[in-house]
């Protein structure tokens, strides 16, 4: 079970990374539109391209954060994040894509269940 949580909790800030990379880097392309909802006058306009960079830094900050409670092994900062992600994904839930929720939220949620998993 151990492994497995390290596997999902790996995978959270992978997706998050990911996100970064559409929303700052790649708003334009054909796969952040698709993703995104978005038409190709949306994201033409600055403040629009600016918006998505802002909120894809935030989500780098966010696998930034997973990432760093591994590296200094303090499972209290990983949760913290995973938690973060959880209430990001409710929020973009109700204001943003109801799919939010499943994509986001529940492989954060699994992955801090499967933390406290008693190990053998």
């Amino acid at each position: 079970m151990e492994i497995l949580a390290h596997i999902l909790t790996a995978l959270v800030a992978l997706e998050h990374f990911y996100i970064l990379y559409l929303e700052m880097f790649a708003i334009e392309g054909k796969t952040a539109k698709r993703i995104f909802g978005l038409t190709d006058e949306f994201v033409a306009q600055q403040k629009v391209k600016v918006m998505f960079a802002n909120q894809g830094l935030y989500n780098g900050f966010l696998a930034a954060g997973i990432i760093f409670g591994y590296v200094i092994q303090q499972i209290s900062v990983i949760y913290f994040f995973l938690v973060c992600v959880v209430i990001a994904a409710i929020f973009g839930s109700i204001t943003a894509n109801k799919g939010i929720l499943v994509k986001q939220g529940l492989p954060a949620v699994l992955a801090m269940i499967l933390q406290v998993v008693p190990q053998n």
